[in-house]
């Protein structure tokens, strides 16, 4: 097999977008995590960072579309790195419309060379001239209606008919097609040295655009610009975040001088967003199991100018073991998930992901949660929060855990956006345009 980490082509685009496909296919990499890195290896133009994103993410969305078209046109097994090749070219030639067909052709057979030989550049040449003289076959020849939405959405059967199954099919339907949009950048403010309007004027003398958000009284929509860039970014004003992940640390209903328990805490999102709500008077003890991870919510506290915050590393079924029973007025388990709701940002998840990855998470939500209940107060709080949209991972998970234990009882929520009650908080991706999230709040009550 041809090496795609050795043969890499600096300062081409499309070279750059197959080897971050090809990380995360062969290494599990996280296209996230791999795009600033990749811009830094490759030495991208300015130019050429936006195009790498667009052809990394609507390669990745469209995967199994894009194999669906291909099908027709390929004898005998690909190497990996070829049939990645021919989707990222098959994206371009459907999907990006300002490229014309024959820079498509041309860039992939030049990059087949550089990587292959003579032989896999003219396969590719072939296959890809095939497509554009005969075009792709129409996805209305798929009759049965959950795979043609699998293929057409690019969205595993087993996890389509799981939604229909839970949500009904215009649900899942909307579910699938947002996951495959660009997700609203959106930031939460640092109320303990800002507000909104400061922040949307000093971003506009940046050359950045914002507007208040929906959901959350901290946070702030941008229509475009790159935040973390910013002079309010470095200067601790705000924090990229998405507004569904906000709602966690809203429904913990802190106040100055409380102590606070982060069973779950790396990067720090909600960590920060709980220590600002507090005005950074009271103690929060940040626990997360990987002891790498510490660095990252201590550098976010540390931005922010938020010294409240205590990290910790080590299991969190363990925390019996280091706190007394009944020591905090509020815990905060925001619970390793399948992360089904940020499809949207991390689109290798639909592919990545089992029932049996499901099935193992909803154990370890219960013995985290097993552990939490004890630690909370009489009349504190436990706010239980995924980012996912399975049910055997959200209200399942609550309905088993207020049978097991009746001492707590459920508080009900209010957001922002309407003047609706709800019992626990499911958002969709599609509801508010933000991640899929679930949050729960339990009061014990005796």
């Amino acid at each position: 097999m041809t090496n795609y980490k050795k043969k890499i082509w600096r300062g081409n685009v499309r070279d750059a977008a197959l080897s971050m496909l090809m990380q995360i296919e062969e290494e599990q990499a996280y296209s996230n995590l791999l795009l600033h890195k990749t811009i830094e290896i490759y030495d991208l133009q300015p130019k050429d960072r936006a195009l790498l994103t667009e052809l990394t993410y609507g390669t990745l969305q469209q995967q199994m579309t894009l194999d669906y078209y291909l099908a027709p046109f390929v004898r005998g097994k690909l190497q990996p790195w070829v049939r990645q090749l021919l989707r990222l070219s098959v994206y371009q030639i459907i999907y990006l419309s300002k490229i014309p067909e024959h820079a498509v052709v041309n860039e992939a057979v030049k990059i087949a060379n550089k990587r292959g030989h003579k032989g896999v550049s003219s396969m590719v040449n072939g296959i890809l001239r095939s497509i554009l003289r005969e075009g792709v076959p129409s996805l209305d020849e798929i009759e049965d209606p959950v795979t043609r939405l699998s293929i057409e959405t690019s969205h595993p059967e087993w996890l389509i008919r799981r939604w229909i199954e839970q949500y009904g099919m215009e649900e899942a339907t909307a579910a699938a097609v947002v996951n495959n949009q660009p997700p609203i950048t959106t930031a939460r403010i640092n109320r303990t040295k800002t507000n909104i309007g400061e922040v949307i004027g000093l971003l506009k003398k940046e050359g950045i655009t914002a507007i208040a958000g929906t959901l959350s009284d901290s946070s702030i929509q941008v229509e475009s610009g790159n935040l973390a860039s910013t002079e309010v970014f470095k200067q601790g004003l705000l924090t990229i975040q998405d507004e569904s992940s906000m709602l966690p640390a809203i429904a913990l209903q802190v106040e100055p001088g409380m102590r606070v328990l982060d069973m779950c805490a790396a990067p720090g999102g909600k960590t920060t967003h709980i220590a600002e709500r507090m005005k950074n008077d009271g103690e929060i003890q940040a626990h997360d199991l990987h002891p790498h991870k510490l660095r990252l919510i201590e550098q976010n506290a540390e931005r922010l100018g938020l010294t409240s915050i205590h990290t910790n590393s080590g299991d969190s079924r363990e925390l019996l073991k280091t706190y007394e029973p009944q020591s905090f007025d509020r815990v905060l388990v925001d619970a390793p998930c399948s992360g089904l709701g940020v499809i949207r940002r991390k689109p290798e998840i639909k592919y990545k992901k089992t029932l049996q990855d499901i099935e193992n998470l909803t154990v370890i939500q219960k013995e985290l949660l097993e552990v939490a209940c004890q630690l909370v107060k009489k009349d504190g709080l436990l706010v239980y929060s995924t980012c996912t949209i399975d049910k055997s991972e959200n209200e399942e998970i609550v309905e088993w855990f207020l049978r097991e234990q009746p001492d707590f009882a459920l508080v009900p929520h209010h957001i922002q956006e309407d003047d609706n009650e709800y019992q626990y908080l499911q958002i969709l991706p599609q509801d508010h345009q933000t991640d899929g999230f679930f949050v729960a709040t339990l009061q014990r009550i005796h």
